[in-house]
């Protein structure tokens, strides 16, 4: 067995009513509450903030967090705590706020300043004490330590590094009902290519990492239909949100790949949602990947149709990226580039904003140079 280093993620509580019981563990002090405002005005947040207030905490609510946040909204957030002297924060949300809250926690605790952070395991100081609660299960950003913020040209940049791992986070499925079907879909897509990519990765795959990719893209292989076609159905929700959370301690080990470099310009430019954008590129991605990662790949295609153990690795294969492709498919999503308004001379643009993401790349099971990923979204259109 080879050497591998493995971070199990924060202290985790499940079940309804978990996000007001984590409470219970911040510390006292002002609390930055990082989330956006479409959640609050849900009323998702209510129960947490009055849980906090009732502890005797200041509730200092950042809601400006918009999709694919800026640079300039992360450094709002970072101020407005700064400002306000708080001990702790809390992010609240889908993988957005709480990408914001990871890094405005480190930042304010740290004092390092952004630019130095860009990459992985460059950041190296003490954030401040951190909890997190999803309301989407997709990103996992609760249970890993990566950022990503939108910066000048659109273009995403991520910071990678424990220290930005949470103390806490709370899976309250209950919070995840009134996702409507597209956000269900394209969220849980993502955490599928999670669980798929984590699988797969050439630079850090191992056994605990691998346990936990099998695991994750059997809840949401199983239930992500059924949490789309009965939105109410707590315990598919419950499964999907656990599944997320399983594919983010994963790929928070063994880091995503070629799908997830090619999604982030979809996003950065067009602002396509990141669970979409994943599902775009999804079949063209593994179609290019097939011969290096084709027993791994064959694994995998037995948790979405057991039927075919008994085939040979390459028909598996083919196996998982057809059952793939229809689930897209039979979620709602439309599963071509130009159906989302992307034209066909945007493609050089997009495979020469793809080859920033080396930090994922480096990660795939084989190469995509820039010819590559050209092809690749041509493949797509």
């Amino acid at each position: 067995m080879h050497a591998f280093t493995f971070n199990p993620g924060p202290r985790l509580f499940v079940g309804a009513g978990s996000a007001v019981a984590l409470v219970d563990q911040l510390p006292d002090g002002a609390c930055l509450f990082v989330t956006d405002r479409d959640v609050v005005s849900l009323g998702l947040t209510d129960a947490c903030r009055a849980a906090i207030s009732a502890h005797g905490r200041e509730v200092i609510l950042f809601d400006a967090v918009e999709a694919d946040p800026s640079r300039d909204t992360l450094l709002a957030a970072v101020e407005t705590g700064r400002s306000a002297g708080v001990t702790h924060v809390l992010g609240f949300g889908g993988g957005s706020p709480m990408d914001v809250a990871k890094l405005a926690a480190y930042l304010i605790g740290s004092g390092d300043d952004l630019d130095d952070l860009w990459g992985v395991e460059r950041a190296s100081g003490r954030k401040l004490p951190l909890a997190l609660v999803p309301t989407t299960a997709g990103t996992g950003s609760e249970a890993t330590p990566v950022a990503v913020i939108t910066c000048e040209g659109n273009e995403k940049r991520g910071v990678n590094s424990p220290a930005l791992i949470a103390n806490w986070a709370a899976l309250d499925a209950s919070l995840t009902l009134g996702m409507p079907r597209a956000l269900t879909a394209a969220t849980g897509i993502d955490a599928i290519v999670h669980a798929i990519e984590a699988f797969t990765s050439a630079k850090a795959k191992n056994p605990l990492s691998d346990l936990y990719a099998v695991e994750a893209l059997k809840l949401l292989a199983a239930n992500l239909l059924r949490a789309c076609d009965d939105p109410g159905n707590l315990a598919a929700r419950s499964a999907m949100l656990l599944g997320a959370h399983l594919a983010g301690l994963a790929f928070a080990n063994a880091p995503v790949a070629g799908v997830h470099a090619l999604a982030y310009p979809l996003g950065g430019i067009h602002h396509l949602p990141h669970g979409l954008s994943n599902a775009l590129m999804l079949r063209h991605v593994l179609q290019h990947n097939a011969l290096a990662a084709r027993e791994d790949y064959a694994v995998l295609a037995t948790i979405l149709d057991p039927g075919c153990a008994g085939q040979g690795s390459q028909a598996q294969c083919a196996t998982l990226i057809d059952r793939l492709d229809a689930l897209v498919v039979a979620c709602g999503l439309a599963p071509r580039l130009r159906d989302h308004g992307i034209e066909q001379s945007d493609i050089p643009l997009l495979a020469s904003e793809a080859m920033k993401q080396q930090r994922l790349l480096v990660n795939n099971p084989c190469p995509i140079d820039e010819g590559d990923a050209r092809r690749l979204y041509e493949a797509a259109w």
